[in-house]
């Protein structure tokens, strides 16, 4: 155990020192108003993230708490990741349509009364509480974004500005998800099982009245209804091949990446039942059940996660975003080879966990800056949600299938070896996108206004 509680504090120093170093040599930006800009959207981002995060930790011992059966458990998590997938896109559709504002709005409202539902020992009302909380996470991993690169853009801040707020944002995260851990910890010691949910829905709270105030709405296409925004976003991702790049890219990851957090328990515990780890993972992320201190664990999945958000802020003073996430990936791969070629090496084991956890922090600020530069703005929620499809898919068939622990890590291994080879192709496809636009004497800019934009768009759709 001590290699855990010794990796912790280590990853910690080398965070921090990353932390000052980057916040001196990397580009920032002195302009006031930009400042507060980034300050209102991290304030509402993270509000919204921790309202996620209180929830994680004891989604599973509540239910166990009710009695409820582990079929039953395992139907409510599937029935969660199949209405992001059933009614994500339709949501995205929606947030482009009726506004941004408008749908981060509807996720603290369709959160807060997932967190309600848990007040009921009741499987049906539980069942609808997921339901609500697969769709709200659909809108909290497009909308917010989308919203973002919007203003951004609007307001004429230097492109390059974009992605140093995706690196705090994923920095600003990993606290908070420790932060939540802990609050959620104390509050289910003293008040029991569903406090967690009602401090989520507090939080959720103020996230809806501080969206109201702080926030001012845009749009996607307005004009096109629901139908109409489907059938675009399919036609940009079938006729532009960065697009469908990204989608492969953002599919594949995720979905590799929510299957470890269901498998790293067992992949750490050696000579356990994969089902009781899985279960104590579940169930509680404190360290306070299983043969590993899971709290440490996780606290050092989250600093390397913080790592990687700040080398994301050293890497793209060198090189392209495009370029260099190419070797990120391919690493990525190669470090969950580790419980398949050394099955039981804790050590080594771990040390692949924490490079594929920095990856990671390297994947979100990235993703985002290259969606910011690709997706169509008048659909870019609603082509968001239609990438998340094939990630929930992925791993709705984990968790219904009962896989052997190598055989997942496995298809883990050549899911992100495939998001390798995607990203190589957007590689060379920006590439001859430069050239291109050199000799037309165009920029890759994002422009100031949707209005603007149209141009750009119709070229790429052309491609």
């Amino acid at each position: 155990m001590n290699i855990f509680i010794a990796a912790f504090w280590i990853l910690l120093v080398v965070c921090v020192g990353l932390f000052f170093y980057t916040k001196s040599t990397v580009k920032s930006s002195n302009d006031p108003a930009f400042r507060k800009f980034q300050m209102t959207y991290l304030v509402v981002y993270l509000l919204a993230m921790a309202g996620d995060w209180l929830q994680g930790p004891y989604v599973y011992a509540l239910y166990e708490h009710y009695g409820m059966t582990v079929h039953n458990i395992e139907v409510l998590f599937v029935a969660g990741f199949g209405s992001s997938m059933l009614f994500g896109t339709f949501v995205g559709s929606i947030a482009d349509k009726y506004g941004r504002r408008a749908n981060c709005f509807l996720y603290g409202v369709l959160y807060g009364l997932s967190c309600t539902t848990k007040h009921f020992n009741n499987f049906y009302i539980l069942l609808l509480g997921r339901f609500l909380g697969g769709t709200a996470t659909s809108i909290l991993y497009s909308a917010f974004e989308s919203w973002l690169i919007f203003e951004h853009n609007k307001r004429g801040y230097d492109s390059d500005l974009l992605g140093t707020v995706f690196s705090h944002a994923v920095l600003g995260n990993s606290l908070v998800a420790v932060t939540a851990g802990v609050v959620a910890q104390n509050f289910a010691d003293h008040f029991g099982f569903v406090a967690p949910f009602d401090v989520a829905l507090c939080i959720l709270t103020i996230l809806c009245i501080v969206v109201l105030f702080t926030w001012s709405e845009n749009y996607g296409d307005t004009k096109s209804n629901v139908l109409d925004s489907f059938k675009t976003a399919a036609q940009s991702i079938r006729t532009d091949p960065k697009i469908l790049c990204l989608g492969l890219i953002q599919s594949l990851f995720e979905g590799s990446m929510y299957t470890f957090v269901l498998e790293w328990t067992p992949a750490l515990t050696p000579h356990t039942d994969k089902v009781k780890t899985t279960r104590a993972l579940l169930s509680k992320e404190d360290g306070h059940i299983g043969t590993i201190p899971h709290g440490y664990v996780f606290a050092g999945f989250m600093v390397a996660i913080m790592i990687g958000s700040s080398l994301f802020k050293l890497f793209s003073r060198c090189t392209s975003v495009e370029s260099f996430m190419r070797p990120v990936l391919l690493l990525s791969s190669v470090s969950l080879l580790m419980p398949i070629i050394f099955p039981g090496n804790q050590l080594v084991i771990f040390i692949g966990f924490l490079v594929f956890e920095v990856c990671v922090g390297l994947f979100w600020p990235s993703l985002s800056t290259m969606r910011g530069k690709y997706v169509p703005e008048a659909t870019r929620a609603t082509i968001m949600n239609f990438f998340r499809i094939p990630l929930n898919l992925i791993v709705v068939i984990i968790l219904t299938q009962n896989l052997k622990m190598t055989v997942i890590f496995e298809c883990c291994v050549a899911f992100l070896f495939v998001a390798f080879v995607a990203q190589h192709w957007l590689y060379r496809l920006s590439l001859s996108n430069t050239k291109t636009t050199s000799l037309n004497g165009k920029t890759d800019r994002p422009t100031s206004s949707t209005e603007d934009k149209k141009p750009l768009m119709d070229e790429e759709a052309s491609v």
